[in-house]
């Protein structure tokens, strides 16, 4: 699709079709996460999780170094299978 960036107000934007919103899984008011790599603009779907947290910006944060520890939760009280 070729479109043109246009003035609107003080903003610049550009039009998409239906069509490349849904191709993309996109519709009015969803958010967009806008980047610049190599000199090309990049729009991407924001996923989110509960529509505050995005899982994978959340698991990107763990250091590359980090171990879980195991922890003892005690015996068995109600009908648990350990």
């Amino acid at each position: 699709m070729v479109t043109k960036v246009q003035k609107w107000g003080n903003s610049q934007g550009l039009r998409l079709s239906k069509a490349v919103l849904e191709d993309a899984h996109l519709s009015v008011g969803d958010s967009v996460d806008v980047t610049v790599r190599q000199g090309e603009i990049i729009v991407s779907p924001v996923h989110r999780v509960h529509g505050k947290y995005d899982l994978r910006r959340l698991v990107a944060r763990i250091p590359k170094n980090h171990r879980p520890t195991r922890v003892d939760w005690g015996s068995p009280v109600g009908k648990e299978v350990w």
